[in-house]
């Protein structure tokens, strides 16, 4: 099942996104979801990120935090780098250890920019974000996001963009701590990035990545480049599919392709 997509406009987006995504000209376009049909959310979500300037600095409720504010979960997510300008960087972690009390003086005096801990991306570069971690995605940046379902962000600062803040809610699942999460580095062959607790995650360049593959559907196949068919029918990058199988499946060794499923231990 070739999943819709959602174009998302947003004040940090583009108005140039590459012709194969399909966006109407005019629009600022942040973010494309892709859904399934119907009003019931898939178990994950599949995203393609464009920026043209920082995007809020914000943070995830863990399940827990979520459960307590009567939201059904709460937001992990995974961020491939599909394409970076010279220069661009990613927000994850504070530089030091910062008390509630500290992170919400930096939120409120906007020195919090300063506070996070600002890393130089590249193409292939993957970051997994675990909830209550304070980040920011900056600017230049053309990536794949892979997330529990859960539409919940706290904005801690926002750039004095006039939008709104969720201070008392972000300082309370904030874990405002340097990030050192062992499921992030560059990738460019045929590899494992995520293995759960809410989803997985692999990077293939070829059918033998294909055949590494060894947990069960359903899968969600992102072509990112190159090029790759299912059923004998091209799939390009702009596509996601949802599938109950990867029989079917024809991945070319100069291509690169994500493929996600949920999470069963």
């Amino acid at each position: 099942m070739f999943l819709e997509r959602q174009f998302v406009e947003k004040p940090w987006g583009r108005d140039d996104l590459p012709p194969e995504f399909g966006a109407l000209g005019g629009q600022r376009i942040g973010e494309i979801w892709y859904n399934g049909a119907g009003q019931t959310p898939l178990p994950l979500l599949v995203k393609w990120l464009f920026t043209s300037e920082k995007l809020s600095i914000q943070v995830h409720p863990s399940d827990s935090d979520a459960h307590r504010r009567g939201s059904p979960s709460g937001k992990e997510e995974c961020w491939y780098i599909v394409d970076a300008e010279p220069g661009s960087v990613l927000g994850i972690g504070t530089k030091h250890v910062l008390s509630a009390e500290e992170l919400r003086a930096a939120s409120l005096s906007g020195e919090i920019e300063e506070t996070l801990d600002w890393k130089p991306v590249h193409a292939g570069d993957f970051f997994y974000i675990p909830s209550g971690t304070v980040h920011a995605i900056g600017a230049g940046i053309t990536l794949v996001e892979v997330q529990q379902p859960a539409d919940i962000t706290y904005r801690l600062y926002d750039y004095r963009r006039p939008r709104e803040l969720h201070l008392e809610d972000g300082v309370a699942v904030a874990l405002p701590v340097p990030y050192s999460d062992a499921r992030s580095g560059h990738v460019a062959g045929n590899h494992k990035l995520v293995d759960g607790p809410h989803f997985w995650l692999h990077h293939i360049v070829d059918d033998a990545g294909k055949g590494e593959i060894q947990e069960a559907g359903p899968f969600w196949l992102v072509p990112v480049s190159g090029h790759a068919t299912f059923d004998a029918k091209p799939i390009v990058r702009g596509d996601c599919l949802m599938v109950d199988s990867l029989e079917q499946l024809q991945a070319d060794q100069n291509s690169s392709l994500l493929i996600a499923g949920i999470a069963t231990s």
